[in-house]
């Protein structure tokens, strides 16, 4: 595997994204071309309307349970190594960093992450930024 940074960190999914999406949207381009052109215009619109439910569905419930647990799971490892590396609670100010900072952070290495903290609180740093702050990047592999 290729090794992790700022360009490549992005990860699919490719039954999810390459096979399932492209089936749906295929299939809904079709209904959606028959409720224009068939007699049938009302079967074909329902059917129409079941794709557009299935699609927001799978993209909804795939992102939303995935997501919601890892990046409670990547709060507490970040809560964690700051504790390990300095001693210092990262609850005492956490509620300074929004959500986006948190979860850039966990990119930065040990050595890094103190420094990297302080930065983002005092100059209110993107997570962009804090992304490509990062000199040693530390792969986050299991991300779904």
């Amino acid at each position: 595997m290729e090794t992790q940074s700022y360009k490549n960190h992005i990860r699919y999914y490719p039954p999810h994204h390459f096979v399932y999406y492209p089936i749906i949207m295929t299939f809904l381009a079709f209904s959606v071309y028959f409720s224009c052109t068939s007699e049938d215009k009302l079967i074909w619109a329902f059917i129409s309307g079941i794709f557009v439910v299935l699609f927001c569905l799978a993209f909804m419930l795939r992102q939303h349970y995935a997501l919601t647990l890892q990046n409670r799971i990547v709060r507490l490892e970040l809560r964690y190594r700051y504790f390990s590396i300095t001693g210092k609670r990262l609850e005492d100010f956490e509620h300074q960093l929004n959500d986006d900072q948190l979860f850039a952070l966990r990119f930065a290495p040990d050595a890094e992450l103190p420094t990297l903290i302080e930065r983002a609180l005092n100059e209110n740093l993107s997570s962009t930024t804090i992304k490509k702050a990062i000199i040693n990047w530390k792969a986050d592999l299991d991300r779904v």
